[in-house]
């Protein structure tokens, strides 16, 4: 499947859709290959999650230093026409300002083709 991006902007930001113990909600993630996990924070409680309660934490490197986040197991993850059931959630906190819901790393990438068109703008996940 694949899905259009502004490649215009400075982000590659694709449409995602997290499913929890109460809902789903529509996610807006900015495509991250240097992130080896895929991040959200703000929007898992909007589906029943509490990164806070956690029992599986894990450090992670951000811009600013070492962090210690909280890892949710998701009962599913759609993006790119791909599907991830009990899929691995880091609960890290992007800045207000980032405008996305958070980042679709690696892990949600590996073991499949990922192409990025940038003079169509379209993006690719096989």
């Amino acid at each position: 499947m694949s899905d259009a991006f502004n490649p215009r902007r400075g982000l590659v930001v694709v449409r995602a859709k997290l499913f929890g113990p109460s809902g789903s909600v529509v996610l807006r993630l900015a495509l991250d290959t240097g992130a080896s996990g895929t991040v959200n924070s703000r929007l898992l409680a909007a589906v029943g999650y509490d990164p806070a309660s956690a029992v599986k934490r894990v450090r992670i490197t951000t811009g600013s230093g070492i962090e210690e986040v909280a890892r949710v197991e998701v009962d599913r993850l759609e993006a790119l026409g791909q599907e991830r059931n009990a899929f691995p959630i880091l609960g890290h906190t992007l800045p207000p300002t980032a405008s996305i819901d958070g980042l679709l790393g690696l892990d949600f990438l590996r073991g499949h083709v990922l192409q990025v068109d940038f003079l169509q703008g379209r993006i690719t996940l096989t």
